[in-house]
């Protein structure tokens, strides 16, 4: 059995729990959080009391950003496995900080990139790595959402405790998936704006990248849409596969829908000779992503998602975004 702790007990603190509570193999034994809780657990006021409590095998954190770091390393240094969501710290030199004491302690050190998760991406990763449809040839993702009347008063706008704005909070993600199905990409064009919030984080963000093989995505990041939209296209030698939608605790963003087509005709026409869709209805993303921790905790294994490897090569080119935009 697995004691799990809690840091944050918000929108994904309540949802780590839930999973871990629906896991044979695990069970929640304390929580932090800014207001009382009440129920089969320890309660502390005090993030730093679950840390050392040593009645606790692994941790969630589920806090801003601006702590992250400071807690994932005190958590290792006390001998827990840490889970932590999204961003994996604020700057590549924290990840490196985080690496360091992970690699020093041999504990396992996961970030929530949940997105991997989903049904929809994991078909589209199987269809990609079959080779049937050929190299990518280019990718294009969108991803946006309204934020609520009072954004100004949440930790979220202020860059010293969220180290940037949309693209750290919901970019991030898409972002991940690119690289996921590109690798990486060395080459960066990019502009940001804050137009309508105007505060010291953007709300919209364009990006143009490329990789080696000269391979080109584009992202458009944004809380300025004022509806929730997500869709990810990849186009290759022989066909392509998008993904609108995204199975979500809000349902704001749909169905999940996948569609592919092989068997381009040739050139000047573009129709395909096999088209396909598959509508995903129930998430398990969750619930995988938790599995994936609780499994490699039991039995000695790797990260395989979301590793510390992931993550730098993640902040590296979020560090190229803003650098780029800003000497624009």
């Amino acid at each position: 059995m697995i004691n799990f702790g809690i840091l944050g007990y918000g929108y994904m603190g309540e949802i780590r729990k839930r999973y871990i509570d629906f896991d044979i193999n695990s069970t929640t034994k304390a929580i932090f959080h800014t207001e009382k809780l009440d129920g089969d657990f320890k309660f502390y006021n005090k993030w730093q009391d679950v840390i050392k409590d040593k009645s606790i095998d692994a941790i969630f954190i589920c806090l801003p950003n601006y702590l992250i770091k400071d807690t994932v390393i005190m958590g290792l240094e006390h001998g827990k496995h840490i889970f932590a969501e999204k961003p994996p710290g604020i700057s590549v030199e924290e990840v490196k900080e985080m690496m360091v004491v992970e690699k020093k302690t041999g504990k396992l050190l996961k970030f929530g990139f949940n997105h991997r998760y989903h049904p929809a991406i994991i078909k589209a990763k199987e269809l990609v790595d079959s080779n049937e449809f050929g190299d990518i040839l280019w990718m294009r993702g969108r991803y946006g959402k309204n934020v609520s009347p009072d954004f100004d008063n949440n930790w979220r706008s202020k860059k010293k405790y969220a180290g940037g704005g949309i693209l750290m909070d919901q970019g991030i993600h898409m972002l991940d998936l690119l690289l996921y199905f590109g690798n990486d990409f060395d080459e960066v064009k990019a502009f940001t704006s804050n137009l309508y919030w105007k505060g010291d984080v953007e709300d919209n963000v364009f990006a143009i990248l490329r990789n080696s093989k000269g391979l080109v995505a584009s992202i458009h990041s944004t809380m300025t849409q004022w509806r929730y939209l997500f869709s990810l296209e990849i186009f290759l030698e022989k066909g392509y596969i998008t993904i609108n939608g995204l199975l979500s605790k809000t349902g704001r963003y749909g169905q999940e829908k996948l569609d592919w087509a092989i068997n381009r005709a040739p050139t000047p026409m573009a129709s395909h000779s096999e088209v396909k869709s598959l509508t995903f209805n129930t998430d398990l993303s969750w619930k995988q992503e938790q599995d994936e921790f609780t499994s490699a905790i039991l039995n000695n294994t790797e990260i395989k998602i979301g590793n510390t490897t992931d993550a730098l090569k993640l902040m590296t080119l979020i560090e190229k975004i803003y650098k780029n935009a800003n000497n624009q």
